[in-house]
């Protein structure tokens, strides 16, 4: 009897925090998934990488990205083979990561999701759950969806769910999966999208499961408020605490091969002297440079500096 009271008690001092999953995920969970990030954060729990450092991050290239990602151990942060929305101009893209996944339909698991989403707020009267996450997306955001690759009754967006999204975002999408009405989506004038296919089917046989939460999108993990750098190469994840750090690597890089190429026509210094590390005299060199040139540098010459003595020319 004596046990039987001790577990009632435990019982109802539990009680009352046990909840069923939330679709949309905690500024708690979102917080602990991105606690490498000390800046400044959306009321969601996302970082919130600058307008001003994603705007630089749209001059650097893949490659350049990648190189540094994998130097610093994220080895599965990239993805290839797309097909765009729109290819008729150089096509580049940045933004902060709003995650949704979406699964095959399975009655039971929709049905408390839908009843999860009611107690939430979303819109519950269509029992529709593929428009929730865009409700979410403010200025500066790009969805960011898995929809497992699905060819038909899964397609994430037509042109009415797009036009929401650009309204939101100013931005586009990445969807492992398919969308539906291209040639709609294509007069949505500053929308893009990086998407893995077309099927004219709307979406009956799918299911949405989670808003920001952890995702995979073909062969990268995505996390709430990475920041995105889509080009028509492919499109890489980058840890939003990084993004910094990337991104001056590779205006310094540029900035390297500019020097270099420079001293090179002057007939300062060898190519082969440029293309390996460089001695004391270079180094020194390109310092007096950037000085000279300062107006011209994408950053102030006080964090190139605090950069360069970090890191080995």
């Amino acid at each position: 009897m004596k046990i039987k009271n001790f577990l009632l008690i435990i019982l109802f001092i539990v009680a009352p925090f046990c909840q069923a999953q939330n679709v949309g995920t905690s500024p708690e969970y979102i917080k602990a998934l991105t606690a490498d990030w000390k800046g400044e954060r959306f009321p969601d729990g996302r970082p919130k990488v600058s307008d001003g450092m994603l705007e630089r991050l749209k001059k650097i290239t893949i490659e350049e990205a990648w190189a540094e990602l994998i130097e610093l151990g994220y080895h599965n942060q990239f993805e290839g083979d797309w097909k765009l929305i729109d290819e008729s101009e150089e096509a580049t893209m940045t933004g902060r990561v709003v995650t949704a996944q979406f699964m095959p339909t399975r009655t039971d698991l929709e049905n408390q999701v839908l009843a999860q989403g009611k107690e939430e707020g979303r819109a519950y009267e269509q029992k529709r759950t593929v428009s929730w996450a865009i409700s979410t997306l403010v200025e500066g955001d790009v969805y960011v969806a898995d929809g497992y690759g699905k060819p038909s009754y899964g397609t994430i967006i037509g042109s009415n769910l797009g036009s929401g999204v650009y309204n939101r975002t100013k931005n586009g999408v990445v969807f492992y999966g398919n969308v539906r009405d291209l040639e709609n989506l294509r007069k949505i004038k500053g929308f893009n999208g990086w998407i893995k296919g077309t099927d004219p089917s709307y979406m009956r046989k799918t299911m949405l499961t989670s808003i920001n939460a952890p995702i995979r999108i073909g062969h990268a993990t995505v996390l709430p408020g990475d920041a995105v750098l889509a080009k028509k190469d492919g499109v890489i994840f980058i840890p939003p605490y990084l993004v910094e750090h990337i991104v001056l690597t590779g205006e310094v890089t540029a900035l390297f091969d500019v020097f270099g190429q420079q001293r090179i026509k002057e007939g300062k210094y060898s190519a082969g002297a440029i293309d390996s590390v460089w001695n004391d005299e270079i180094k020194n060199d390109f310092r007096s440079w950037a000085k000279e040139n300062k107006d011209r540098l994408p950053m102030s010459l006080e964090a190139l500096d605090k950069y360069l003595e970090s890191r080995n020319f």
